[in-house]
């Protein structure tokens, strides 16, 4: 018996919780699917921050997916406030910089094959 009350108030606290943390995001101005994709794009973003620092010359391959990844973490951290991610930004800016590294090397590469 006490331990099914102790249960009910566990889940009763673990569901006031969920709703006030839904609250303050929706206060903020976010979708609560939006801020979920920050939280999984910020663990990307890690990934890729390290990725970009240890290689240099990435094979076609590796530079698809790191443009394709680069891209949703850019679209995910659009679409929360800047506050959120004030402590990444210089990972964020290494990773854009490289981004924009490979974007320019394609250009490159796909303008000396067309001539």
């Amino acid at each position: 018996m006490e331990f099914l009350a102790v249960l009910i108030i566990l889940g009763t606290l673990i569901l006031f919780l969920l709703f006030i943390a839904i609250f303050q995001i929706k206060s903020a101005g976010m979708n609560v699917k939006d801020f979920w994709s920050f939280i999984k794009a910020n663990d990307t973003l890690d990934k890729l921050y390290s990725f970009s620092k240890k290689y240099e010359k990435l094979s076609p391959q590796q530079q698809i997916l790191f443009l394709k990844e680069a891209e949703e973490i850019f679209s995910a951290f659009d679409k929360v406030p800047n506050a959120l991610w004030e402590e990444d930004y210089n990972k964020y800016m290494e990773v854009l910089n490289k981004y924009k590294d490979i974007k320019v090397l394609r250009w490159k590469e796909s303008s000396l094959e067309n001539k």
